[in-house]
């Protein structure tokens, strides 16, 4: 069977680790292209980035930030996407109160305060249960250090400047897939849910007991979800 060509698409302070075993699992299936999200400061670069590493058409996943830019690449060149799959983000724009939280974090960056993900945040982006889960937790902490701050700044000020991509749900009829976890804080699973139901070939897979970082948290199971999404 021929393999399919897939852009993974990684989220805010990540390197293709956060995909480690995506990569592992789907490579029978699958040619894997993980671009680099982190060199760019507007969303808009960071899709002709990823669109200049893929092949001529692929499908595409996007988990957190980078469901942002996957939205952003099928705005751009949507004969080029064959598939979609959104793992734990959202469509819509921040919220006053997240915006004031990144830019915050922007400017205590700036200050020479930027000392990776905090073990004290990993409570808001991964499930309780996880906490003590070096396989989970490791990952996290040594990919925002291998980014540093100023590639987080780079990335905060993309998302900052995103547009919003609800209206482009509507327009999405290639096969979709949504995966959330279910006490995902960061991009609550009722933002999936909508997702799911503005896109019309979009299946919703909730997986339990999992927080934001679903790759890491719950990895096999985003890898069957991937697999089928691939194959059906």
């Amino acid at each position: 069977m021929p393999r399919s060509p897939l852009v993974l698409l990684p989220g805010l302070l990540n390197t293709r680790r956060v995909y480690e075993h995506q990569v592992e699992a789907l490579q029978d299936i699958a040619d894997i292209v993980v671009p680099e999200l982190w060199h760019d400061d507007t969303i808009g670069a960071m899709a002709e980035t990823a669109l200049a590493a893929a092949p001529p058409t692929f499908a595409l996943c996007g988990f957190s930030m980078g469901g942002y830019v996957a939205f952003e690449i099928f705005r751009r060149a949507p004969t080029r996407v064959e598939r979609i799959a959104l793992i734990d983000t959202q469509a819509a724009p921040d919220s006053p109160e997240s915006r004031t939280r990144r830019q915050a974090f922007i400017e205590q960056t700036r200050l020479g305060r930027f000392h990776g993900v905090h073990p004290t945040l990993l409570p808001q982006i991964i499930h309780p249960t996880r906490l003590k889960d070096a396989a989970v937790t490791q990952p996290i902490l040594d990919m925002a250090k291998e980014i540093g701050g100023d590639g987080f700044v780079r990335q905060q000020q993309a998302i900052l400047g995103r547009a919003d991509s609800r209206p482009l749900l509507v327009e999405i009829e290639v096969p979709a897939v949504v995966i959330v976890g279910r006490q995902d804080m960061a991009t609550p699973l009722p933002r999936s849910q909508q997702m799911a139901t503005d896109i019309a070939n979009a299946q919703l897979v909730i997986l339990e007991e999992c927080g934001h970082v679903s790759p890491l948290e719950r990895p096999a199971e985003v890898s069957a979800a991937l697999r089928r999404w691939l194959t059906q």
